[in-house]
């Protein structure tokens, strides 16, 4: 165990380049922000990214895992492995309303500050570009592939209108719903016809009727996709696309059992066939480690900003395959504050906030953070261990991968 002395040391450098990494960070931050790309196809941040690390020299694993927009860095020779991520994807019509330029560019500072310095605090660095978080699941892709094998800790950093330590994120599964029937005229010989827009219209209704007896923490919602050809012909194929949202990747097993339920009983009702395929790679809900998250608390109040590990009501309902993540390896999720309080994700005033003067503080603070986290877990036997008792016995529900 490295004494608090060359602790100090190490996290003072770790800042100090930051700091120095300050205008290059804001750099790629505002590029990526510039040229929104959606899931799998994040061709410029991957380059913009992998790029800065290699002109920092870096020996960086690009289009890793065997995935276009992947990649990897790793360093260090011994002792607990962190992970650092980044995610760059961003969101179709409004960029980046989730402000994933911001996690882009505190992990990357995080990384460049931490490379130089694993070999001298004992411990090993991974620092991952995870692509599609917006939709694909590439975190899971990557952990199929072996990402996160021997990891001891993982964490990221997400922007938020506040500074949260715990998102309390939930699990979801994404479903494509198709209802089939048989055409024919409106007008002429309506009876020939089966409705598949019926079929859908009443499946929706029978999911809106489910909504009044879930857990009030649950969430489903759904779009129309396609609702027939004209007004005068029977519509004889329709199709949805249906989100499904609960607590834990375990209760949310048998919410898709009702909600499937609900859909089929459209097609029934209105004569038609339904063909309902679940989406690949479901999010789990998050599992913080309360150690490590307690490590990331403490280092937050250096930087000024205060956290709880505390749950705190009203903080939850997204979803992120990085729970996924915290089910294969101790991790944490924290937010930080970007946007005015009551600035929503996921919309074009969240955009707006991801290039701000805000934005820049917490792409500093946030890679400072994890920077000295990643160094107290490499520097601190009995945190580490504390981690890794927390984490249990690291048993995978259904669906994680």
């Amino acid at each position: 165990m490295a004494t608090a002395e060359l602790r100090e040391s190490l996290k003072q450098r770790a800042c100090d380049t930051i700091d120095r990494l300050k205008n290059d960070l804001v750099g790629i931050s505002t590029d990526i922000h510039a040229h929104p790309e959606e899931n799998w196809e994040e061709v410029f941040a991957h380059s913009r990214l992998t790029d800065a690390l290699g002109d920092n020299g870096q020996d960086v694993r690009r289009k890793a895992y065997d995935l276009d927009t992947a990649f990897e860095l790793r360093t260090g020779s011994k002792g607990a492995t962190v992970a650092v991520l980044c995610e760059y994807d961003a969101l179709p019509g409004i960029g980046h309303g989730c402000g994933h330029n911001i996690i882009a560019a505190a992990g990357l500072g995080a990384g460049l500050a931490l490379a130089p310095l694993a070999e001298e605090a004992g411990g090993r660095l991974r620092l991952m570009g995870t692509p599609a978080e917006e939709g694909g699941g590439g975190k899971i892709e990557m952990a199929r592939r072996g990402a996160f094998d021997g990891v001891h800790a993982a964490m990221m950093v997400h922007p938020y209108d506040t500074d949260l330590a715990r998102m309390n994120a939930i699990a979801i599964q994404h479903a494509l719903v198709k209802y089939v029937g048989e055409a024919a005229h409106a007008a002429v010989a309506p009876h020939k016809g089966r409705n598949a827009l019926d079929a859908a219209v009443l499946g929706y209704m029978n999911v809106a009727a489910l909504r009044q007896h879930i857990m009030p923490t649950e969430r489903i919602h759904g779009i129309f996709l396609k609702g027939g050809e004209k007004p005068n012909i029977v519509p004889r194929e329709t199709e949805m696309d249906w989100y499904v949202r609960s607590n834990t990747i375990n209760t949310l097993q048998p919410l898709k059992q009702r909600v499937a339920a609900c859909l089929e009983g459209g097609a029934h009702a209105a004569g038609c066939h339904m063909h309902l395929e679940w989406q690949p790679n479901p999010f789990a809900d998050i599992v913080d480690n309360i150690p490590l998250l307690a490590a990331y608390v403490s280092n937050s109040a250096r930087v000024g900003r205060s956290l709880t590990t505390d749950e705190l009501p009203g903080t939850g309902g997204g979803s992120t395959d990085m729970g996924n993540v915290s089910y294969l390896t101790p991790s944490i999720h924290p937010m930080i504050a970007v946007a005015p309080s009551g600035i929503s994700l996921h919309t074009p005033e969240f955009a707006e906030h991801a290039v701000s003067e805000a934005a820049t503080k917490a792409i500093i603070d946030g890679a400072k953070i994890m920077a000295m986290t990643a160094i107290d877990m490499w520097t601190n036997d009995a945190l580490a261990n504390e981690v890794r008792e927390a984490f249990g016995d690291g048993v995978v529900p259904e669906g994680v991968l």
